[in-house]
């Protein structure tokens, strides 16, 4: 089988998009957009550890740098980025699981976030949830694929 020819890549920031959410949610080990439910919304909003995050203008240069200097770093060929105030969104082609990318920014993001908000150390005071887990990954196949995500990435945010 062929490799993809990029990955279209998005997560979302801690507490803004919560199973049950009008928007339509992602159930895990379950196909297709699950349908509103505000009881289960509000269940999830109660387990919640820590406040939502919305990314500051900072904030969002912040991980829009570690998207940078990480996929040069890497080697990835970065094709697009959006770091928006709840969600970020990358199109990256790299020779690694997709899964891997993915992790690797949000960790490194969330490293250079709690720095430049003062968190440092380790354990419950050194460290804040930036990121929802998981997140979505689409697997572009050809190059309208590519330019369409890329498109969307940059001008339809």
């Amino acid at each position: 089988m062929d490799e993809p020819l990029a990955y279209f890549i998005t997560w979302t920031t801690y507490g803004t998009w919560l199973p049950g959410d009008e928007r339509g949610w992602a159930k895990k080990k379950v196909w297709g957009v699950q349908s509103p439910d505000a009881q289960r919304e509000e269940v999830a909003s109660q387990l919640m550890t820590e406040e939502r995050v919305i990314l500051s203008t900072a904030q969002r240069a912040v991980v829009d740098r570690v998207i940078l200097d990480h996929c040069q770093l890497r080697g990835w060929a970065l094709h697009a980025r959006n770091i928006r105030t709840n969600h970020v969104h990358v199109v990256v082609t790299a020779a690694v699981e997709p899964k891997t990318i993915r992790e690797q920014l949000k960790a490194w993001g969330s490293r250079r976030l709690s720095e430049a908000t003062g968190l440092k150390g380790t354990g419950k005071h050194g460290k804040r949830r930036w990121w929802t887990e998981g997140g979505d990954i689409e697997f572009i196949w050809d190059e309208e694929h590519l330019e369409m995500a890329t498109r969307y990435v940059l001008e339809g945010q």
